[in-house]
């Protein structure tokens, strides 16, 4: 990688990039940082980077010496992060992956010849239902493309805009991410589930059953739930949780051949297996809609890659329609 000449940690009144602890250093030993925080081995790091135990040891010495931190601290025959490297590890993966974007940059984009990996973050609900028809729409436009889908985590919706720096989309509804550009994609709508073999719900769960039977529930916390769960709350029931998970595609089976109750995006719902154990039912309560949307960072606003890759989502999902 380039080196870097004059470009410093610190930051001017007007934001500008003044000259301080980065001079002399490169984007190199961000590789190695990189490397040695998500394998949190000296050995393991060199191995993944192709390089010698040795030179990967002077650049973690550099680095130590550049943070004032040991960063990788020995325990018996582990390494363990220190406190500043936990802080350090998803930020400079965010911030890696960013680099490597800008080198990626041509001068002319032709769809056909690019070889370019696209990461997109996506739930397994979004992978399930966008996933076969944008793919397929890339191998016939631009065969050379690599897609990796990336599941989405709390903590990477809580710093989206910074997330965005190393990814192309996150692909999230409404009433998560604001300020942040955006193109909607799909409506959806919530729906109960509960098992075939729960003959204590006929066609319809009543406030009652809603508030009283055990449930499954995705991403249940303070800052992570899904719009259906908060309309339940505003409808004045309180789920009793039995299970969480932060995988929609395993929901149905958490709630076959049990009493608990789930919701699940309707277009999730009509996937369902015929012998998959679980069945929809009507809610006394609205659990409301949801508009999934793409979201990606402004500076890729105008990027002619980009632009294509948001025009190929759009065309997908205007597809899901019809199959």
């Amino acid at each position: 990688m380039v080196p870097i000449d004059d470009v410093d940690t610190g930051r001017a009144a007007n934001g500008t990039v003044s000259s301080s602890r980065l001079t002399n250093l490169d984007l190199n030993l961000l590789v190695a940082l990189d490397a040695l925080l998500q394998n949190r081995s000296v050995t393991k790091a060199a191995a993944a980077m192709g390089l010698s135990q040795p030179a990967l040891s002077a650049s973690l010495a550099r680095l130590r010496r550049h943070f004032d931190d040991p960063l990788l601290s020995r325990r018996g025959n582990e390494y363990f992060l220190t406190p500043l490297a936990q802080l350090l590890r998803e930020r400079t993966h965010t911030v890696l992956a960013g680099v490597e974007r800008v080198f990626a940059a041509e001068p002319v984009f032709d769809p056909s010849s690019s070889t370019r990996q696209i990461t997109i973050v996506a739930s397994d609900y979004s992978v399930a239902v966008l996933g076969a028809p944008l793919t397929e729409l890339l191998e016939r436009d631009a065969p050379g493309m690599r897609v990796h889908f990336s599941a989405n985590t709390p903590s990477i919706i809580d710093d989206a805009e910074q997330a965005l720096v190393g990814v192309d989309l996150i692909l999230l509804p409404h009433g998560f991410i604001t300020d942040l550009p955006h193109s909607d994609l799909h409506d959806d709508r919530w729906v109960c589930i509960v098992a075939d073999s729960n003959d204590e719900v006929g066609d319809e769960l009543t406030h009652e059953q809603l508030a009283s039977l055990p449930w499954v529930m995705t991403f249940h916390s303070p800052t992570a739930s899904t719009p259906a769960a908060r309309r339940l709350r505003m409808a004045g029931v309180e789920p009793r949780v039995e299970v969480v998970t932060e995988h929609f595609l395993t929901v149905p089976a958490l709630v076959a051949s049990s009493r608990r109750v789930a919701v699940l995006q309707e277009r999730l719902a009509r996937r369902l297996a015929p012998d998959s154990g679980v069945r929809t039912v009507r809610s006394a309560v609205d659990l409301g809609s949801l508009v999934e949307a793409m979201w990606w960072h402004p500076v890729n606003t105008r990027d002619a890659e980009h632009e294509f890759l948001r025009d190929a989502v759009r065309r997908a999902a205007r597809t899901l329609d019809h199959r």
